[in-house]
């Protein structure tokens, strides 16, 4: 005897859903039309996960480049000359060290985990070397202005870090969350 079960009904998206586009119209005529497709498509199938720390990249340096200008105006009115160059340095010792480190995430981002992972504990360590090198080659002009620099300095890392937040947190990426596989229970394995 052969019984039958109903199928559970499945729901359709449409075209007017907010994920799902129709495919352009191939032929001229309605919904009878031949050469239609109505199949949904979705608007955006691949969704680039770099987009965030690109993002993040671009909100910095426009961060940067605004702490730049007001720092150039403010330590040229409190320090003259040397404020200038004191902010400048400041922008790009702090600014630098902080993109560095999502830009060097981001050119890692296709290779394979260790390798990743090796290029940016690699870009780490070159940037702090760079980075006592650079304040040790420093401390010995007198051309700029210390108290700006260091303003300056604190205040890239403190902005820049913040704009990279935001980029990332601006957008979205969708995950997966997988189902949990079944597992034998007489084993405690998953079936194979």
């Amino acid at each position: 005897m052969v019984a039958w079960y109903p199928l559970p009904s499945v729901a359709v998206t449409s075209a007017m859903d907010d994920d799902f586009s129709p495919l352009p119209e191939q032929g001229s005529g309605g919904a009878s039309d031949p050469g239609r497709d109505s199949t949904p498509r979705l608007t955006n199938p691949a969704v680039d996960p770099s987009e965030p720390l690109r993002a993040a990249v671009r909100y910095g340096a426009y961060g940067l480049v605004v702490l730049a200008i007001v720092g150039v105006i403010a330590g040229y009115l409190f320090a003259g000359l040397p404020g200038v160059w004191g902010a400048l340095l400041g922008a790009a010792l702090g600014g630098g060290f902080i993109l560095f480190t999502a830009v060097s995430v981001l050119f890692s981002e296709r290779l394979p985990m260790v390798t990743g992972g090796a290029v940016v504990l690699g870009g780490w360590a070159i940037k702090m070397l760079l980075a006592l090198i650079v304040f040790a080659t420093l401390s010995r002009f007198t051309f700029y202005s210390q108290p700006v620099m260091a303003l300056v300095v604190i205040g890239a890392l403190v902005l820049v870090l913040g704009a990279e937040t935001y980029g990332v947190l601006k957008h979205r990426v969708p995950y997966v969350q997988p189902e949990p596989e079944p597992v034998n229970p007489a084993t405690k394995y998953d079936d194979e």
